[in-house]
């Protein structure tokens, strides 16, 4: 049976109101039926695997430094690590642990294509990885063990950091308040909000969810790109308008007039937009996915489930919906049983194929199934 989340009392509606990119929220027994999707073993056993990114942070509190170790590991470096104050974070652990892909379908109440990974972090005594913040919105859930979690204050690029740590470490920063996750309890934290949390016993594992937040410059770098690639070399500034000018030196306001308008008329394009963005936002996390063929055909009433590590989403208009699964767009038509099937393929990690399926979402369901972004379970 899949793990509840509860929003203790609040409805998913009062809490993006109230606290989604706002302030911090603890939530007690948020998973009151949590249960570890893997062991800390297996944990280790994925960051020794090549394609998985992983690290560890060792803490030497003594001269206050930190320390970072990247991924691969071989598998003797956890016998050579010192009995307190280190922690390995594993990356996407989504990706590969099909339970753990699990636990996001309960954050649905945010758009899925915000979903960047889902972090797990295990410690020993000690462990974390100092007062920092992010730029991004997370979920920290206690999968077991406990960790005190220091918070507060908004910072940001401005704020003075450690000098020659490899790691972003805030020398100044204060905490204004402090709690203890128990196994199933979650921290809400929004964008900038400082925090630090440090392992109260070996064998505490923290499950973070982290949002993504694409910064303005990748935004305004991404889109400008994408239109780029369409525009046709004589598409130019033109000013069969001139008139003449005082000073020839002068750029005046009509020719900034003009430029913004070649801009603005591109920015508007709001088809233009809605593809650049569908493709950006569902670019895979890594450029490299792991997906095994399957040329059979699938049948009516068979259960399918999205390849963990695919991103999926899609926009609608009235003739048509524009599929884009990691960065590319495949168009159907609006109204139709494969509209359908993909609105709940993007929304759902896993789904029930109808008892009467048409052509069209044969050929669909095939494709996707060959080119192993879905398989048969």
């Amino acid at each position: 049976m899949p793990m509840k989340l509860s929003l203790s009392g609040l409805s998913q509606q009062q809490f993006l109101e109230q606290y989604w990119h706002k302030k911090p929220l603890l939530i007690r027994n948020a998973f009151s039926d949590f249960e570890l999707p893997l062991s800390p073993d297996e944990l280790a056993g994925m960051a020794c695997e090549e394609m998985v990114e992983s690290r560890i942070v060792l803490h030497q509190p003594e001269q206050d430094t930190w320390q970072l170790k990247q991924g691969p590991f071989e598998e003797s470096i956890f016998a050579e690590l010192p009995e307190k104050n280190w922690s390995l974070l594993v990356q996407a652990v989504d990706h590969w642990v099909p339970e753990a892909a699990e636990l996001l379908e309960q954050f649905n109440f945010i758009p899925r294509w915000r979903i960047d990974d889902l972090m797990v972090s295990y410690s020993v005594v000690g462990g974390g990885v100092g007062p920092h913040y992010d730029n991004y919105d997370v979920f920290l859930i206690q999968g077991s063990g406990s960790r005190r979690w220091e918070f507060g204050g908004i910072y940001g690029e401005d704020s003075p950091r450690k000098p020659n740590m490899p790691v972003m470490i805030l020398p100044e920063w204060k905490a204004e308040q402090s709690v203890v996750l128990q196994p199933g309890d979650m921290l809400y934290l929004p964008p900038g909000v400082g925090h630090s949390g440090v392992s109260l016993e070996d064998g505490s594992t923290t499950w973070s969810i982290g949002f993504r937040a694409p910064s303005v410059n990748e935004i305004l770098h991404g889109f400008t790109d994408f239109i780029g690639e369409q525009l046709k070399s004589e598409q130019r500034y033109a000013d069969a308008d001139l008139t003449l000018q005082t000073n020839s030196g002068q750029i005046t306001d009509e020719a900034l007039d003009r430029v913004q308008k070649i801009i603005l008329d591109q920015v508007n394009d709001r088809e233009k937009l809605a593809q650049w963005f569908g493709e950006f936002v569902t670019e895979p996390k890594y450029s490299e996915i792991t997906a095994e063929s399957d040329d059979q055909s699938c049948g009516s009433g068979e259960v399918v489930r999205r390849n963990e590590q695919v991103r999926i989403a899609y926009t609608e208009n009235t003739a048509t919906l524009n599929l884009f699964i990691n960065g590319e767009l495949k168009i159907i038509q609006a109204d139709s049983q494969s509209a359908n099937f993909v609105k709940n393929l993007a929304s759902q990690i896993e789904l029930t194929l109808p008892q009467s399926i048409d052509s069209d979402l044969q050929q669909l369901v095939d494709q996707l199934l060959k080119s192993g972004l879905i398989y048969r379970i």
